[in-house]
């Protein structure tokens, strides 16, 4: 039962770091913008074929990382402890969040979009998408600031940090989500 064990762990943590659309949508959308400040139909077309898409993948890997942290908790006799319990509420706001951009805001982006069919894109369909996408960014932003914290919170599922550890560590992933939202991340971190 070890290598089931092991399996286990292995694809727990493979889920969550398959997690990481927040971050990639934040940057394909940054560098969208570097392309032109307007929108170009087949371009704004294919940005959103690609988001949409990496929901649905976002759900399977959350899905995956529920199910297999309730039976890593079960295997290891653990007990459900506070870190456990923030996991799990994290994990469930962060599919609430998920749900909320999948099935309310990108529908509406898309409705919007298939009025559309080459460029130029009329200001009155681009008026009504700019503050959609705009609240997608913004959810994104919030979706990575929980992702991190749910694997600075798994990484103290044996040993805790102190707690002055835990704030620095979020004060600097809120400053790198910041900066995620708000530019390119041409170097990585920066």
């Amino acid at each position: 039962m070890e290598i089931f064990d092991a399996f286990l762990k292995f694809s727990h943590i493979l889920a969550v770091v398959f997690m990481a659309a927040p971050l990639y949508s934040l940057i394909l959308v940054n560098e969208r913008a570097l392309y032109s400040p307007q929108m170009v139909y087949q371009v704004d077309r294919y940005m959103e074929t690609l988001i949409g898409k990496n929901a649905v993948r976002c759900f399977v890997f959350q899905l995956t990382a529920l199910v297999t942290g309730a039976l890593l908790v079960w295997r290891m006799g653990w007990s459900w402890n506070t870190v456990l319990v923030l996991k799990l509420i994290l994990l469930f706001s962060l599919m609430a969040l998920l749900s909320f951009v999948h099935l309310g805001v990108q529908p509406r982006i898309e409705q919007l979009l298939a009025q559309v069919k080459n460029d130029p894109v009329a200001e009155k369909i681009v008026s009504r998408i700019k503050p959609l996408r705009l609240l997608r960014k913004r959810l994104a932003a919030t979706c990575l600031f929980l992702m991190v914290a749910t694997v600075l919170l798994g990484l103290q599922v044996y040993d805790s940090f102190p707690l002055v550890v835990n704030l620095a560590f979020l004060i600097l992933v809120g400053f790198f989500c910041i900066r995620a939202f708000n530019k390119p991340l041409r170097l990585g971190w920066w």
